[in-house]
């Protein structure tokens, strides 16, 4: 695979690794080596290319998520197109997320990642999914061009042939394979590309079923390894996580924020109002909801450090 687009970035060891040439293993083996960061370098990164074009934090950036390119591309080889192909459209639109990223917004960059790299990778299998392995080579060429011809000549060569067949027996593939220098199975699956009909993968329309076109289940998003991190992360931050983020308040300030938002009464009329707790503890609602800011802050920044 021609992996240009990556290697063109300037970058220190250890991110500099992955090869400039050589075979398709060989890069994915080299990507899966590249560390990860951390939530915190990544932030330190992103305000670095955001604030001064660092041009070496991009680096970093991108090449820690170049494993997540390569997950990426394994949804889509159901289409015929060659993985590394798959895999540097895909490098192109995680660029393009490393570039619009901002930190300050609280959101990962892998999962901002994600958006671009599906959406460049579908546009290269719109362009190219119809005319992929139709002809790619002078003996696919000449098949494409001689079959249908050739068809219609065994059909008038039979007497007692049946006019409403549109199929090939295995003699008149073995035939035409024989004729134009190709495998059996070349001649199959051509004749079944030529007889079939094109196939939107977009819809044309935002009415009923119909609209529900392919290109909505391109990929399974369950299956897909980022998201079942995702998910799982959430599980632990919706359980231990919040414990551990309480445990790092005061008894007052723990307290406002249970009462406030992790407690429901039996009526599910939800925990204290600001003005309960300000009666419990003797003071203004308003300096009940700024302890309630300062702690959420407080939480935060705990779970962020994990």
């Amino acid at each position: 695979m021609n992996t240009a687009t990556t290697s063109a970035l300037s970058v220190r060891d250890p991110w500099s690794v992955v090869p400039s040439i050589g075979n398709l293993d060989a890069y994915i083996t080299a990507v899966n080596r590249l560390p990860m960061l951390s939530a915190q370098e990544e932030v330190s990164l992103a305000q670095r290319l955001q604030k001064n074009g660092d041009l070496e934090a991009a680096g970093r950036l991108v090449m820690s998520h170049l494993r997540l390119v390569v997950s990426v591309s394994r949804q889509y080889l159901g289409y015929g197109l060659p993985q590394g192909d798959l895999i540097q459209e895909g490098n192109v639109g995680l660029m393009k997320a490393v570039k619009r990223f901002d930190p300050d917004q609280g959101v990962r960059l892998v999962s901002y990642a994600l958006h671009w790299i599906r959406a460049e990778i579908h546009e290269y299998i719109l362009k190219n999914w119809r005319m992929v392995k139709v002809a790619t080579t002078k003996a696919q060429r000449k098949l494409f061009f001689n079959l249908r011809s050739m068809k219609q000549g065994f059909k008038g060569e039979a007497a007692d042939a049946d006019t409403h067949r549109n199929t090939l027996t295995p003699a008149e593939v073995a035939a035409v394979a024989r004729e134009l220098n190709v495998k059996p199975d070349e001649v199959v699956e051509m004749e079944t590309r030529l007889s079939g009909g094109d196939v939107a993968l977009e819809p044309q329309n935002d009415d009923g079923e119909e609209s529900y076109a392919p290109i909505a289940y391109l990929a399974d998003e369950s299956a897909e390894p980022t998201q079942r991190l995702e998910a799982r992360h959430r599980d632990w931050l919706s359980g231990d996580g919040i414990g551990q983020a309480l445990d790092v308040l005061d008894a007052r300030s723990r307290r406002i924020v249970e009462e406030r938002w992790l407690k429901v009464n039996d009526d599910a009329s939800g925990g204290m109002t600001l003005h309960d707790l300000a009666a419990v503890y003797g003071v203004s609602a308003e300096r009940i909801r700024q302890i309630e800011v300062a702690a959420m802050k407080k939480m935060r920044k705990a779970l962020e450090a994990v």
